[in-house]
């Protein structure tokens, strides 16, 4: 894992904003963890989609740039099964194929027991030499 791509990561202000906290990264893989807030619902009282693949995105960008290779979203898309319950969203990317130029990942948002699959998230990265 390549320490100063984690910290270009960390620093990203919007997840800041969001409050999304990287649990574990490596190479290929990431865990991130969203305590959800009044501030992520929308007017129904759930949880507003754009949170949630804001949370998936940034465990795509973890699981990507860990490596230590400079690697941006191309294309996302996401799925969205279940409301959102409890306190906490946990989003676990996984790498599934890499070239010389694309990376390809898929990202479970599971609900805080991590049982309950809330929605599947898959992008690829453009990675960049």
């Amino acid at each position: 894992m390549n320490t100063e791509m984690i910290k270009t990561v960390k620093n990203d202000q919007f997840a800041k904003l969001l409050g999304l906290e990287l649990i574990t990264v490596d190479i290929g893989y990431a865990e991130v963890r969203m305590k959800i807030k009044e501030e992520h619902l929308n007017g129904l009282g759930i949880v507003q989609g754009g949170a949630i693949f804001t949370l998936a995105d940034f465990a795509f960008a973890a699981a990507a740039n860990a490596g230590g290779k400079v690697s941006v979203g191309i294309n996302a898309n996401i799925n969205y099964f279940k409301p959102a319950k409890g306190k906490y969203l946990l989003a676990k990317a996984t790498e599934t194929s890499s070239s010389r130029s694309l990376g390809n990942y898929n990202v479970d948002i599971f609900d805080e027991d991590n049982e309950v699959l809330i929605a599947k998230f898959n992008a690829t990265g453009f990675i960049k030499n």
